[in-house]
């Protein structure tokens, strides 16, 4: 895992000293990258691209970037990995292509494969992660490539007459000229999903490059400032058509062994690293699968790490514990207080460069710091709930749509009140009064605000705005000045293949287009790459992924219960009983924590002269969530959430140097 930077400037705009620029624009990326470092320029052609190294495979000098092709013809500034870099170095060599190999990296073998068989041609043979610029010095072209879920992060954007682009915001804000200008249609994105979306990023000018994309502009293109071509090599919409329409038909033991045996393979080819290696564990399906194929797969103990909180409703780390016993691995936890994780709080707009609001942030990093004091990488479960049907809202949420249906406007205004009129607390005391008398998947934990957002889709009158308020925060008109909500390509403005028949279905894909992408894998690359480590998803594997899509929906949802087929897989190696509970999610006790530690923090940010002044968001609308959640006559912490980290990141922004 690396850091990646660089630029093209077009004739008559070029700056004095390219390299340094590159350098700066690096460095500012040192936590992605602390091992080696390298810049590379063409001063004729304009084109500089900078490198920070994480050393993972081929550790050694011959690993080092930016990385020149056998012919010369290419450079290439590489984030992320090549799993089966080492088929495909052996392919190369059958086929008599390979170069007079100088090391033992992925990279290399990268070059050697574009070289070969042509970038698009190559890509497909990729299984990885990644993120790179790869500069054509014969065409004269430049090209950006993002893999194909969006595990790994590439920003580009326009600084004047010159393309600049970097792993993270903060190398492109290094670049002399750079306009930091709030795109008010991504604010206002920001505000109704927690995160902004791709392709916007939240400067004016600048965007993230979609996942399964290449970008590529030529020497004419730049100098004129014409927008790149964007060609996608890979899409979801491809692989869940294809998925659908080629359901498998065997037994439930049949498709279990298919998906055990994918698994097994996506998780061993993520197993390879010349440095340590290990796994987060919180005791779920989808880490406890991970960790579980890790562990038969290996002839050591694997090490596993989880965090607990003090705070009962929110600590599974006991859970975590307990699987990892009984797998028998190398466990370590870390109890922390809410001193502890309120100190990360300051850190987090540094962190993630732009405004983000999935407040599992906080454990996300602590639970990657305590990992990164024994590993180098570590191995997570993402991913699962997108793809076999592990939310909340997969299993329910057409069954609701089906009553929304049938029940008058009026009947679901009157319900809507009604349990708007309780505070979430009242619910969950009912509802604990109510526990041993509920079937089990009707206990869950926070009832009372889950009754209550609940309560805000009473008004929904078609599935996609069902889904839209699912998944929304902030209603339109916060963000002042936004003429309206822009939806980001390929979301729900675009509709969901035709082949996806089913609201679950259609939710899942959804789930994996934006919320995967642009919220989960975001904070885990963001704060597990800001103690530099790095991560890898096994469950994103682009071959699990085409197979998730060839489960027929009944695999996933069954009997009431969310990832049913994983969870067969998972039964083979832990024993039911272990897992079997409701979901809990990666969690703090934000709502208390507001009300409480972080009350005058929160207070300074979101001063109503403040609010005016600044322009950004409303005022009037502000201070009436904050008043209702103190009050405790609303749970708005994740509203309030959102909004706090935007006023955080515009105090890092504006008094960061320009």
């Amino acid at each position: 895992m690396c850091g990646i930077a660089g630029f093209w400037q077009a004739p008559g705009a070029r700056a004095a000293d390219p390299a340094a620029i590159a350098r700066a624009m690096a460095d500012t990326l040192i936590h992605r990258g602390p091992d080696d470092a390298g810049v590379w320029v063409d001063l004729e052609a304009g084109i500089a691209l900078a490198h920070r190294r994480l050393s993972i495979v081929d550790l050694s000098p011959e690993g080092h970037q930016p990385m020149r092709s056998a012919s010369g013809r290419y450079v290439t500034v590489f984030n992320g990995e090549i799993y089966n870099y080492r088929s495909l170095r052996a392919e190369l060599e059958a086929e008599g292509a390979a170069p007079q190999w100088r090391g033992h990296s992925d990279t290399e073998v990268l070059l050697a494969a574009i070289e070969r068989w042509g970038l698009e041609a190559a890509l497909r043979r990729f299984v990885g992660m990644f993120a790179f610029a790869l500069w054509d010095a014969q065409a004269r072209a430049l090209h950006l490539v993002r893999d194909r879920m969006g595990e790994k992060p590439l920003y580009y954007g326009w600084a004047g007459n010159a393309l600049v682009f970097a792993s993270e915001l903060k190398a492109i804000c290094a670049y002399p000229g750079f306009r930091r200008d709030v795109d008010p249609d991504a604010l206002a994105l920001y505000l109704r999903y927690g995160c902004v979306p791709a392709p916007y990023a939240i400067f004016a000018g600048t965007n993230k490059l979609l996942p399964g994309t290449i970008l590529r502009i030529e020497a004419r293109d730049l100098l004129v400032r014409r927008h790149p071509v964007l060609q996608p090599y890979w899409t979801l919409a491809g692989a869940t058509t294809d998925g659908v329409r080629t359901l498998s038909t065997g037994s439930a033991k049949v498709l279990t062994d298919e998906l055990d045996k994918a698994l097994r393979a996506a998780v061993a080819g993520q197993m390879v690293a010349d440095v340590p290696l290990g796994a987060f564990l919180s005791g779920g399906v989808d880490s406890s699968t991970v960790v579980a194929l890790m562990q038969v797969q290996s002839s050591r103990p694997v090490r596993s790490f989880s965090i607990g909180f003090s705070e009962s409703d929110y600590d599974e780390a006991g859970h975590a514990k307990r699987v990892a016993r009984h797998l028998g691995t190398d466990h370590c936890e870390l109890y922390v207080t809410s001193r502890d994780a309120l100190a990360v709080v300051p850190s987090l707009p540094v962190m993630y460069d732009e405004p983000f609001a999935d407040s599992s942030q906080v454990p996300t990093f602590l639970v990657s710091r305590l990992a990164r004091q024994s590993v180098t990488v570590s191995l997570s479960g993402d991913g699962g709930d997108e793809l076999f049907g592990g939310y909340n809202r997969h299993r329910w949420g057409r069954s609701l749509r089906r009553w929304l249906g049938w029940a008058p406007g009026g009947l679901r205004r009157g319900l809507a009140r009604g349990v708007a009129s309780r505070p979430p607390a009242d619910w969950d005391r009912t509802f604990a009064r109510l526990s041993a008398l509920l079937p089990r998947g009707l206990r869950y934990k926070a009832a009372g605000d889950k009754l209550h957002k609940l309560a805000g889709l009473l008004s929904a009158d078609s599935d996609e705005t069902l889904y839209q308020l699912m998944v929304s925060f902030w209603p339109d008109g916060v963000a002042r000045r936004a003429a309206g909500y822009p939806l980001p390509p390929g979301w729900i403005a675009h509709g969901t293949p035709a082949a996806l028949r089913s609201m679950p279905e259609r939710m899942m894909y959804l789930d994996a287009l934006g919320y995967l992408p642009d919220d989960i894998l975001v904070k885990v690359d963001r704060a597990a790459m800001s103690v530099s480590l790095e991560t890898r998803v096994p469950l994103l594997d682009h071959r699990v992924v085409e197979l998730a899509w060839r489960l027929p929906l009944r695999m996933k949802l069954h009997g009431g219960q969310g990832k049913w087929l994983l969870r067969q897989v998972l039964y083979r190696y832990v024993p039911r009983e272990l897992i079997e509970r409701p979901k809990q999610g990666f969690a703090v006790p934000l709502d208390s924590w507001l009300r409480g530690p972080l009350r005058d923090w929160a207070e300074a940010l979101l001063d109503e002269r403040r609010l005016a002044r600044e322009g950004f968001l409303d005022p009037a609308l502000i201070r009436k969530r904050w008043q209702e959640h103190l009050s405790g006559a609303r749970n708005w912490q994740h509203h309030l959430w959102i909004a706090l980290m935007f006023q955080a990141w515009l105090d890092q922004w504006r008094s960061s140097p320009a």
